[in-house]
């Protein structure tokens, strides 16, 4: 089965048969997102085909809880097993939430999304002080890879590569190429070998850390979406939300002014690569005055600051006090943290693996075991055998994301479009729909606007169904 034919069959089951969500009408683009690709969940989420490589792709419903985004992701995992399984292609079809293609060289990222208050200097004065951050917090956040790639310049496409391939090349000009790097056997990063600009709009080809977005239904009251790049499909809940909490109060201390301009990278690009594939753990950067510092000492800058935000809530206690946990052991052994973050877990699978079977690094069997550690199915997945046995340190229970499969977070608009989703669903005469992140119209005439991803919409939304 072509995995175009299966990523379909999966998408229509979800919608048509489970009755999960409400398929679009509407073509949301006419060439990555045309109608019927995808929809919204009674759980809050987005559940698409990207026509860009034809792939499955599942959006978070909003969220402000830590505990709630991870539950909600993983209630899509499950959502998308039980439709492999339902149609009986357990056996030939395997998804993968990972972030490289160790034998195409093509690498997906694990976008994350974030409401910020942004000025019009962000993208070129403020952005600079994140971009430190996020090189650096791959030490924790990272999933870990085996192997390396080095890209180079691929030149313009000919014109009969363009013909077939007419999505792809939509915004491109020039192409790179990739090839091996057996020089690195393993690095924490999956994706630093192929990220190739810190800002960039037009990222098909053009990998970058952030990506701009300016879209409506990510605005409200001055606030905006940021969209970063250079993310992973962490396995672990807890190395999960340590990365989103930290993000999140790194954001804060961005919007409050309160990060030195001292702090800024002298060549982020550079660094990220190196942080990523240095083995000797000591993972350095070189700040723009010619400092050369560990990340885990700038990182300790980071989180210092934010300890003014201490008390503010249980969570935000919660991801200080790990944060410093984690940093404290990266500093002291860093393989002692094999229960918390997928990086080091991951390493330590496969270098038993390889040393029990007397392989090199190179040996493609290790690549193998990298892909599997990401399956989303668990009984065919590594990093479920090894929270299954206990070694993994959870942050959500099994019950939440049972729970979360149909139910969306309570504290955000996600509760009231998915209210509405339930009465399109329930109809039994067609009634013409159109669902967007911030607001709803049915049939010609109703349309509910949803502006503020912090309000949960639930009365208005009971008005809009009876109306």
């Amino acid at each position: 089965m072509r995995p175009e034919d299966a990523v379909e069959l999966i998408k229509d089951y979800v919608f048509s048969e489970l009755q999960q969500g409400a398929i679009d009408l509407h073509s949301r683009d006419e060439v990555f997102e045309p109608a019927g690709s995808g929809g919204f969940l009674r759980n809050g989420a987005r559940f698409y085909i990207d026509a860009v490589g034809s792939h499955l792709e599942y959006a978070t419903a909003e969220c402000i809880d830590l505990k709630d985004l991870v539950a909600n992701d993983r209630a899509g995992q499950r959502l998308i097993v039980r439709a492999i399984k339902e149609l009986g292609l357990q056996d030939e079809v395997s998804v993968y939430n990972n972030s490289i293609d160790h034998f195409g060289g093509h690498t997906f990222g694990c976008h994350e999304n974030y409401l910020v208050r942004m000025t019009e200097d962000f993208f070129t004065d403020q952005v600079n002080l994140l971009i430190p951050f996020l090189v650096t917090r791959q030490i924790y956040a990272g999933v870990g890879r085996v192997g390396g790639h080095v890209l180079y310049e691929g030149g313009t496409p000919d014109l009969q590569t363009v013909h077939g391939n007419p999505i792809d090349y939509i915004w491109v000009s020039n192409i790179y190429q990739v090839a091996p790097d057996d020089s690195v056997p393993f690095q924490l990063s999956q994706r630093a070998d192929h990220i190739i600009r810190t800002v960039a709009s037009r990222v098909r080809f053009n990998r970058a850390i952030i990506n701009p977005k300016w879209e409506h239904y990510y605005s409200h009251d001055g606030m905006h979406r940021l969209h970063i790049l250079f993310g992973e499909s962490n396995q672990s809940e807890y190395a999960y939300m340590l990365k989103v909490g930290t993000t999140s109060l790194v954001l804060r201390l961005l919007e409050d002014g309160l990060i030195p301009h001292d702090w800024e990278l002298a060549e982020p690009l550079v660094d990220l690569r190196v942080v990523s594939r240095d083995q000797e753990y000591k993972w350095p950067v070189i700040l723009i005055g010619g400092e050369e510092v560990g990340s885990v000492e700038l990182q300790r800058r980071y989180l210092e600051l934010a300890e003014r935000y201490r008390d503010d809530s249980e969570q935000t206690n919660w991801i200080l006090g790990e944060w410093a946990s984690v940093l404290d052991a990266l500093e002291r052994d860093p393989m002692s943290l094999a229960d918390r973050l997928d990086w080091v877990a991951k390493k330590k699978m496969i270098e038993m693996y390889r040393e029990s079977e007397g392989l090199d690094w190179n040996d493609d069997a290790l690549h193998s075991i990298d892909l599997e550690y990401h399956n989303i199915d668990p009984e065919k997945s590594l990093y479920h055998a090894l929270m299954e046995s206990g070694e993994i340190r959870r942050g959500i229970t099994e019950l939440d994301i049972i729970d979360y499969g149909t139910t969306p977070p309570q504290n955000t608009r996600a509760k009231g479009r998915s209210a509405i989703v339930d009465h399109v669903l329930g109809q039994q005469a067609f009634l013409p729909y159109l669902f967007d992140w911030s607001g709803v119209a049915l049939g010609r005439s109703k349309y509910l606007e949803m502006p503020d991803p912090f309000l949960t919409y639930e009365y208005e939304a009971e008005d809009f169904i009876r109306s």
